[in-house]
């Protein structure tokens, strides 16, 4: 059965409605010669944090140390258009939390780069991909790509050369918040994919952490309505001990 579910989502490109669909008809499919890299929801090893999604990924497919999610581990996040000042923020933040913590985030650009950067100079790092597994998105993080590679864990649920499509995205951020502890919200507009996330974090219980912005602040308007609603407010370095 393992092998006939890397196949179904090999030839359905991980998407999990034409994956279910062929398991519940039993649909015949030509299992590869050779398998990829992956772990599947079958396995001992899948990571024990995604099994509580309501909609599991039916197979995982990684480069690096998968081991790397038996850690203890914290997401960060924020806007692809992030300021100077929250990518400073977001870097120091990662570069404390890396000392404890996998660092967890989408490889985006942006804040997700922040984070990732500072987490591979003295820790681990957890990339999670919208996109197949071998075309990093976007591309000009592909020298990024190849070192979380070989020093920490990209995973995707997309086999190679599966495109970066826009419904990709949301299941790639529910991802990210169950593999962690919690998630650091960096900046963040209210009405963003990062919200998605923390909706995403909060359904599974996980804390929430946000950094304040200054009032009519639309770039940060995001991590003020999530701390209007109870999230931990992060001013210093120092406030990283609670979490």
């Amino acid at each position: 059965m393992r092998e006939t579910l890397i196949a179904y989502s090999l030839k359905y490109e991980g998407d999990p409605y034409k994956i279910a669909r062929a398991i519940k008809t039993d649909e015949p499919v030509m299992i590869p010669s050779k398998l990829p890299q992956c772990v599947c929801l079958l396995d001992d090893t899948y990571p024990t944090l995604l099994r509580c999604l309501r909609h599991p990924p039916f197979v995982l497919y990684y480069q690096g140390d998968l081991s790397l999610f038996d850690q203890p581990s914290i997401g960060i996040v924020g806007s692809r258009d992030a300021t100077s000042d929250a990518l400073r923020v977001t870097a120091s933040i990662s570069s404390a939390l890396s000392s404890r913590y996998v660092v967890i985030s989408g490889m985006a650009r942006g804040i997700d780069t922040a984070a990732h950067e500072a987490a591979l100079v003295n820790g681990k790092t957890i990339a999670v991909l919208g996109c197949g597994i071998d075309a990093p998105y976007p591309s000009e993080n592909f020298d990024l790509y190849r070192r979380i590679c070989m020093h920490g864990l990209v995973v995707s649920e997309y086999p190679s050369k599966t495109k970066p499509l826009r419904h990709h995205f949301p299941y790639r951020n529910r991802m990210i918040a169950a593999a962690t502890k919690g998630l650091v919200v960096t900046q963040a507009k209210c009405k963003s994919g990062t919200m998605l996330t923390v909706k995403e974090a909060l359904e599974l219980g996980r804390e929430v952490y946000c950094v304040p912005y200054p009032f009519n602040s639309q770039e940060g308007a995001g991590c003020n309505l999530l701390l209007q609603q109870g999230a931990t407010m992060l001013t210093n370095l120092a406030d990283l001990d609670i979490i």
